[in-house]
């Protein structure tokens, strides 16, 4: 199955649209013209024919080839997949920006089957891969250094081999992805079709959340009570949703023998299971000296007895509330990545000069932010809802982070540039680092300080603690959808059950906020994604405090580190700078580097 991934982070953009400056759209002509191009109507025969040959031509016979000739054959296969990302691509990106559009949901639906029918063929490959003997692989990539260059993909799709079933299984499993597709479009299209009033205005989702970050009080709380009361009145739908996804992933592990609901995201990540077990457990023992610490002492600057859900964001009573327009966010990410590293500016210039970049709110389109990698003969995507807050500058320098990241990694080839989500985060967070660090040093107060270190604060917690308060949520909700249907009401208290621990004695809890696990996308499109921010938050701050101690030639260090893609092992990436993500000392750097912050907050308020 060919997939797009879905928005990157759970973005809080903020309210606004006015006075912004001239946003970018995309232009996706560099990937084809229009839906009518010829050129996409050739690249669809073309595939279909191609991948027709590949099965009379290889299927049943990989264990007769040489390493030449595997060779060839792996060129072929990854020339396929180059093209039918292509097209997926462009379905997916146009979809992406405009959810409630018909037509374009129509189109990408059937250019996913088309997909799926013309590659249903080709599932034979990876299966006869893995009956084939390790001494005469290895003996391959002894002959052949040019097939070498791929064994980091081998040794992923081998690491599947115990859990494999058989061809004609197989064959099916690939078939019906396409009904999985269903159920995530229906939840896509559900969530970008919700209007919520508020104070007699009628929102969509994405600007319904943003009023969660208003100064004023009330309208944050009129917003939290809208979104649980429209959350509500859809909740079945929700509830059906996750209940039928989860029960698909239940059955589809139990025949491949998975020892667990999260053992196919650690194989996709190239990540052992003992090591993100040490991350979330050494989150989950600093919740008090983290988000605990920290929400109290908001709670403190905002005067309240006791925070509520519409607060957790809420900026700060001395934040400017200026809004920042396009052009001012473009120069502060450009100057912070070039003083890094002029490369990294020169890389990240193009995506604001030639259309890589859709960064207006409009309806319909797709909430959050993303940045989407297409295919390595042609550059990445990166799709915004800017809003002008601070927040949002923070998001475009996150986004174009992996932007830069998956241009430096297309070297690789289509097979080996993706890299698994838990390094994916790599540049986009570093990227964060980098410009948080910039207009730090820049504040002109102690109030400005206070208030770019808190807003650090915070999103280190959304991305750390929240994001594995997510992943114990889901967890829980696989292992309990393992015994049976679960009601709305099941899983409402399988959510709350996660978040009183994360967010701390300081938080009441408002009625409706139980159902807010529902417009997460990351549960339905990507099971398990969400540890991956919690991975990349930590191994980036492991990274940056070897840069920040002068670690010569580092610069060159984390191109090097970038360019590899998919190709190297995390163990592999991190050795040169001296870190191991296996030593549970590993996320003690991030951890009291978040920590330390607090400190600075604390001792600010004397």
């Amino acid at each position: 199955m060919f997939q797009l991934p879905f928005p990157v982070r759970d973005a809080n953009a903020a309210p606004g649209g006015k006075d912004l400056g001239n946003l970018p759209e995309w232009d996706l002509t560099d990937l084809y013209a229009s839906e009518d191009a010829p050129e996409l109507k050739r690249d669809l025969d073309w595939l279909e024919n191609a991948c027709a040959e590949f099965a009379a031509d290889y299927e049943g016979k990989l264990a007769t080839l040489d390493a030449a000739g595997l060779l060839t054959c792996v060129l072929r296969d990854e020339r396929i997949n180059t093209v039918a990302g292509r097209i997926m691509s462009f379905a997916g990106l146009r979809y992406y920006q405009q959810t409630t559009d018909a037509a374009r949901a129509k189109f990408l639906s059937d250019c996913q089957e088309k997909i799926t029918n013309y590659t249903t063929p080709l599932v034979f490959f990876t299966l006869e891969l893995n009956r084939l003997d390790d001494g005469v692989l290895e003996a391959h990539f002894a002959a052949n250094a040019d097939l070498a260059r791929y064994k980091p993909v081998f040794d992923r799709i081998r690491k599947m081999k115990p859990y494999q079933l058989s061809d004609e299984l197989e064959k099916f499993l690939h078939d019906l992805g396409v009904v999985g597709d269903a159920w995530e479009k229906l939840f896509d299209e559900t969530i970008a079709g919700l209007e919520f009033d508020v104070a007699g205005e009628t929102l969509g989702i994405e600007a319904t959340l943003n009023f969660l970050t208003d100064s004023d009080r009330s309208k944050r709380e009129t917003a939290a009570r809208a979104l649980a009361e429209v959350f509500q009145s859809n909740i079945k739908t929700f509830a059906r949703v996750h209940n039928t996804q989860a029960k698909e992933k239940e059955i589809i592990d139990r025949w491949r023998g998975m020892p667990s609901a999260q053992m196919g995201r650690h194989l996709s990540n190239d990540v052992e299971p003992e090591v993100v077990e040490a991350r979330r457990s050494a989150v989950v023992a600093a919740y008090p000296k983290l988000s605990h610490r920290y929400y109290e002492l908001k709670r403190k600057w905002l005067g309240l007895d006791k925070m509520q859900v519409w607060d957790r964001n809420a900026p700060l009573p001395m934040q400017d509330k200026t809004v920042i327009a396009w052009d001012k966010a473009e120069k502060t990410v450009m100057e912070a990545y070039g003083a890094f590293d002029p490369r990294m500016a020169e890389l990240a210039e193009p995506f604001f000069r030639k259309g890589w970049i859709d960064a207006g709110v409009k309806p319909g389109k797709a909430p959050g932010a993303f940045a989407h990698p297409t295919v390595t003969e042609v550059h990445p995507y990166v799709l915004l809802n800017y809003l002008g807050k601070p927040r949002d500058v923070m998001t475009l320098a996150h986004e174009l982070g992996h932007g830069v990241h998956q241009v430096l990694a297309a070297g690789q080839g289509e097979m080996l540039a993706a890299t698994p989500l838990t390094l994916a985060e790599t540049a986009s967070v570093f990227g964060e680092m980098l410009t948080f660090r910039k207009l730090l040093d820049a504040a002109a107060s102690a109030d400005q300080r206070k208030v770019l270190l808190a807003g650090k604060v915070e999103d280190m917690i959304n991305t750390v603690v929240r994001q594995i308060a997510f992943y114990d949520f889901e967890c829980k909700l696989h292992a309990a959808r393992r015994n049976g249907e679960l009601t709305p009401d099941d899983i409402n208290a399988l959510w709350m059950s996660v978040q009183g621990e994360s967010l701390g004695p300081a938080f009441e809890f408002m009625e409706g906020y139980e159902t807010f696990w529902s417009y997460i996308p990351h549960f339905i499109h990507s099971p398990f994604y969400v540890y991956a921010y919690a991975f990349g938050d930590g191994l980036v701050n492991a990274l940056y405090s070897v840069y920040a101690e002068g670690e010569p030639g580092f610069q060159d260090k984390y191109f090097e580190m970038l360019k590899a893609g998919g190709s190297k092992h995390h163990k592999e990436l991190l050795a040169p700078f001296g870190l191991d993500a296996s030593d549970p000392k590993f996320w003690d750097k991030g951890l009291n580097m978040i920590s330390g912050m607090i400190d600075e907050l604390e001792a600010m308020e004397g």
